[in-house]
C-alpha cells in the first residue's frame, strides 16, 4: 500500500512482500472482497445449516418490546420480544401471520441508527464530519493495471484543503474501488459529472498539486463539452507537473451506476451490552473510512461475540446474562475506541492546509515512520487484524 501527502509529497510504503516467510512465501497485508461475495458466502453457509437456523426473508422488525410474565409459562419480562411484519415490497397477496420471537440474546447488527440500541437505551457519543465519502467502481487502463499473478497495490493520497483522502483499492481484473472523502459540496459536484469528467477528476486527484486540483473543481459540470474540458485541462496541467513515483494505474472509466456517496460520522456506543442485548458493527461504532477498517472491526466484533457465547454455553451460563456478555464488551470496546480515535486524529491532522508547522510535522512523521520497518510491520499487523 502506498500512502502519501498531496501537499508536501511525504510518503510511506507498506510492503510485506520483502519480508519473506519460511518457505519463500510472502504475506498479504489485506484482501479486498466485494460485499456481494461476502453476502453470497454467508447465505450459502446459513443454507448449509438446514433446520438449525430459521430464516425470515422479506421481513422487517415492526417492534421490540419487553416480554411478559406468563402465569402458566416462563417469565419473559426481562426478554426482548420482536414483532415481525412483511417488508413493504412483499405485502401484496396472502401471507400467514408471522410469529413473535422472544430472544434469549438479541444481537443488534442493524447499523448506525440501530433500533436494538434504542430499545436497550444505550447512548452514543460522536459527531458528524460535514464530509461525504464518494464511492465508485473504477475501470483501470489495462496497460497500467496489475494482473492476479502478482501482488496488487492499494493507493491513498491525503488532499489537505480538499476535504479528505482519496483511496484506490484493487479488485480482481482491471477494476478498483474508489473511496474519496471530501466536502459535501465537492461530493455533489463529483456526482453531477458525466463518466468521462468524473474519470478525469479521479486521475487529477492522484496526480495534480492541491492548487491545480482546486481549480479543477471550478470547471463547469453541466455543459455539453464539460467532459472534454476536464480531460483537456488535466492533460495540459499534467504536462506542467513534475511526475511522482509509485502512482496508481490510470483510470480509464467508471462502471455504470456505481457512483454514490454517504455522510461520514464518528459514533461510539457507551457500552456494547445490556441485559440480553449485544451490539456489533455500526450499531456499536462508526469510524472515518480513511483506514478502511470499519468492516474489519465489525467482523472482529462478531468473532469475539461468538467466542463469548461459546464459552457461556460450554460452562452452563445464560448467554444473555450481563456476566456472560462482559467478556465480549471488555475485549472489543477499548480496541475499537483506540482505532476510531486514531482515524479521527488523522482526519483532522490531514485537513490542515498550507505549509505551516502542522504540515511540516505530519510530513516529518510520515517520512520517519517510513524509515523504520519494525514500526511499519506493527502498523500492518494492526491493519490486518493480527
Amino acid at each position: 500500500m502506498e500512502v502519501w501527502d498531496g501537499a508536501n509529497g511525504s510518503r510511506i510504503s507498506f510492503d510485506w512482500s520483502s519480508n519473506l516467510l519460511p518457505g519463500g512465501s510472502s504475506q498479504t497485508i489485506a484482501t479486498m472482497t466485494e460485499n456481494a461475495n461476502l453476502i453470497k458466502g454467508l447465505l450459502s453457509r446459513i443454507e448449509s445449516l438446514g433446520d438449525e437456523v430459521s430464516v425470515f426473508s422479506s421481513t422487517t422488525v415492526a417492534a421490540i418490546e419487553n416480554g411478559v410474565d406468563h402465569v402458566d409459562g416462563p417469565d419473559l419480562s426481562a426478554w426482548p420480544v420482536l414483532s415481525l411484519s412483511p417488508a413493504a415490497s412483499t405485502m401484496t397477496g396472502e401471507r400467514g401471520a408471522l410469529p413473535k420471537i422472544a430472544a434469549r440474546l438479541l444481537v443488534g447488527a442493524d447499523g448506525i441508527n440501530s433500533p436494538v440500541r434504542s430499545f436497550a437505551g444505550i447512548s452514543t457519543d460522536g459527531w458528524d464530519y460535514n464530509r461525504h465519502g464518494v464511492v465508485a467502481t473504477l475501470e483501470l487502463s489495462p496497460a497500467g493495471s496489475s494482473s492476479l499473478s502478482k501482488p496488487v497495490t492499494a493507493y491513498q493520497r491525503f488532499l489537505p484543503g480538499i476535504g479528505g483522502p482519496i483511496a484506490m483499492l484493487p479488485l480482481p481484473g482491471d477494476y478498483a474501488t474508489l473511496v474519496w472523502s471530501t466536502t459535501v459540496q465537492n461530493a455533489a459536484y463529483l456526482k453531477s459529472l458525466d463518466p468521462e469528467a468524473f474519470t478525469a477528476m479521479v486521475n487529477a486527484a492522484f496526480r495534480l498539486s492541491m492548487t491545480d486540483l482546486k481549480y479543477m473543481f471550478t470547471l463547469p459540470s453541466s455543459t455539453s463539452d464539460a467532459s472534454n474540458q476536464h480531460g483537456e485541462e488535466l492533460s495540459w496541467r499534467l504536462n506542467h507537473t513534475a511526475p511522482e513515483s509509485s502512482l496508481p494505474p490510470t483510470v480509464g472509466g467508471v462502471h455504470p451506476r456505481t457512483i454514490a456517496s454517504f455522510p461520514l460520522r464518528h459514533r461510539h456506543a457507551s457500552t456494547y451490552i445490556s441485559p440480553r442485548i449485544a451490539l456489533v458493527g455500526d450499531a456499536a461504532h462508526v469510524i472515518h473510512p480513511l483506514g478502511g477498517l470499519g468492516l474489519n472491526l465489525g467482523i472482529a466484533d462478531v468473532a469475539s461475540l461468538h467466542g463469548t457465547i461459546e464459552y457461556a454455553v460450554l460452562h452452563g451460563m445464560d448467554v444473555g446474562d450481563l456476566l456472560s456478555l462482559e467478556r465480549y464488551a471488555s475485549e472489543r470496546w477499548i480496541p475499537n475506541a483506540k482505532i476510531g480515535a486514531g482515524c479521527d486524529f488523522l482526519h483532522k491532522l490531514y485537513n490542515v492546509p498550507g505549509n505551516g508547522p502542522v504540515a511540516w510535522a505530519r510530513g516529518f512523521g510520515l517520512d520517519t515512520v517510513n524509515r523504520f520497518p519494525a514500526v511499519k510491520d506493527l502498523l500492518m499487523k494492526v491493519a490486518s487484524g493480527s
